[in-house]
């Protein structure tokens, strides 16, 4: 299955995140209006079920709550039709109506709307299953204009896994109060030997609340010397882009690889010294007689 937004605010037509996510500052009392679509995208027919589930921010990520548990905002929700019976490879269009009591409270909020499709256990497979696929929902009450995004990237650290991977993370603070949808990239540049290396993207999925905190991380190639690097890193949300540069060194955890060659190499070069003190040693006999 398949499901994207067809409408999204004027005042947002350049925000990307806009084009994918219901993302809006209401005053108490508004409605609005989102159309999306549907599509069956298998060999087979099917009866796609519309409807909203809460969701929430946690762990700097955003969380689907299960099947469809309710909050607020779901409450306000509705989806038109409820349910699109498809044949293969076909669309269909519905409508999301959200209306905000004139008593809603200022904060904001979040959902999902889900198209989701079940599949019954029969003679050829003996396990039921079920899909859905979303729109998330970020909806922000409160008097006034929209809110002001923004954020900060405090701090970046190198490092290495134990299987000897290399990574960059930065410490983000959310500076807003909406929610942020982190993405972005990262660039190496006078490495060992004058070397560059990149861009690099940071890994997806980080969502931080307002005034949260964070952390972001960037994977590299594990074949990456440890540097020094001179690392610029570009973090977007929306149309809200931050930029930091700082100098990191990829050396963390020792691989264990890494521990067998060292100690190796402190073996072997313990027999060495010991062998010329034994060698020094006869020698100052036969001087002395």
């Amino acid at each position: 299955m398949g499901i994207r937004l067809l409408e999204a605010p004027v005042a947002r037509r350049n925000d990307p995140r806009a084009r994918m996510y219901i993302i809006d500052h209401l005053k108490p009392g508004t409605t609005i209006k989102r159309k999306i679509e549907v599509s069956n995208k298998s060999s087979a027919p099917r009866r796609i079920n519309l409807y909203a589930a809460a969701a929430s921010i946690e762990n700097q990520g955003f969380t689907f709550a299960p099947r469809r548990t309710a909050n607020e905002l779901t409450r306000w929700t509705r989806v038109e039709p409820a349910t699109a019976n498809l044949d293969p490879h076909s669309r269909a269009k519905a409508e999301i109506t959200i209306n905000v009591p004139r008593t809603a409270q200022a904060g904001e909020r979040y959902a999902v709307v889900w198209a989701e499709s079940s599949a019954a256990a029969d003679a050829t497979h003996n396990i039921a299953g079920i899909a859905r696929v979303g729109v998330r929902i970020y909806l922000d009450i409160g008097p006034g204009g929209e809110r002001v995004a923004d954020f900060k990237i405090e701090k970046m650290n190198g490092t290495r896994d134990k299987q000897g991977r290399g990574s960059v993370t930065a410490a983000v603070r959310n500076l807003g109060r909406r929610a942020l949808d982190l993405n972005g990239t990262l660039g190496l540049r006078d490495g060992p030997g004058g070397i560059s290396a990149g861009p690099f993207r940071a890994a997806s999925g980080v969502t931080l609340a307002a005034y949260g905190t964070g952390i972001v991380t960037v994977p590299l190639d594990p074949g990456l010397p440890d540097g020094p690097w001179k690392a610029g890193l570009t973090l977007r949300s929306g149309t809200v882009q931050r930029t930091r540069t700082a100098t990191v060194t990829l050396a963390g955890q020792e691989t264990e690889s890494r521990a067998l060659l060292y100690a190796g190499v402190a073996a072997a070069a313990a027999l060495v010294v010991g062998v010329l003190a034994r060698a020094g040693i006869r020698r100052h006999r036969r001087n002395n007689g």
